[in-house]
């Protein structure tokens, strides 16, 4: 069934010049690119963004680091596109990911870790909206 899924390049990623080679990577596992943008999340669209972590020890940390610089929305599109996404992303600790994925190439650590998509599966319609509302 075709999905649609956000995800982002994070601010680390983006500052290490990786943005071609992650979109690169994207479009060769499959995914069509519904919509794409460069931008500088406001502290506020962060705030909603993670308001789900607010109550957790590291939100500060979360909103401060995702707001540090430009990031590259992504609006995703693909058969089965949430799971395929989280798969290609690799584990939140690079570390842990697997050889192959985004993480474990791209990522400098836990906090930095190139990328970010969806999960569960609810929150992809929430997070498509907040930053690409023109395509919902």
């Amino acid at each position: 069934m075709i999905e649609r899924t956000f995800g982002l390049i994070k601010p680390d990623a983006v500052a290490a010049g990786h943005t071609g080679a992650i979109i690169s990577r994207i479009e060769k596992e499959g995914f069509k690119i519904v919509g794409m943008k460069k931008m500088t999340i406001s502290r506020p669209q962060a705030e909603v963004f993670y308001g789900v972590h607010k109550a957790r020890p590291f939100y500060e940390e979360l909103v401060t680091f995702i707001t540090s610089g430009p990031v590259i929305a992504l609006a995703l599109e693909k058969d089965g596109a949430i799971k395929a996404w989280r798969d290609l992303m690799g584990a939140t600790n690079p570390a842990q990911a697997a050889e192959g994925t985004l993480r474990k190439q791209f990522a400098i650590s836990i906090g930095q870790n190139a990328t970010h998509g969806s999960d569960p599966a609810e929150t992809a319609p929430f997070e498509l909206v907040l930053f690409f509302p023109e395509i919902m």
